[in-house]
């Protein structure tokens, strides 16, 4: 048995908990992964309370290294996204996953 839950597992989870349908749960969860995405690609800040915190952060540019070639590479400034858990929900992970032990 796989250790991954796949969007599909999500859908089927939430449709079972509330009652709606797996279509009406598809496009709630299509919607909010959406407004995620959108969100950060415009640079907003997304706090959920309990859960955690979405937000891009800046690289600065930079000179890297092709693994294959050895070639120097010169990397541009970028952004990329960044999930910064709550403290409940890091607790909750760590307690878990500690029981299993």
């Amino acid at each position: 048995m796989s250790n991954n839950i796949t969007k599909a597992d999500i859908i089927d989870e939430i449709a079972k908990a509330t009652g709606l349908t797996k279509i009406e749960t598809k496009a709630v969860v299509d919607g909010v992964l959406t407004t995620v995405i959108n969100s950060i690609a415009n640079g907003k800040r997304i706090e959920l309370r309990g859960f955690g915190v979405f937000k891009s952060k800046e690289r600065k540019p930079r000179m890297a290294r092709n693994p294959k070639t050895g070639e120097v590479v010169p990397l541009d400034k970028r952004f990329v996204p960044v999930f910064k858990p709550s403290p409940g929900f890091l607790k909750r992970v760590n307690d878990n996953l500690n029981n299993k032990s």
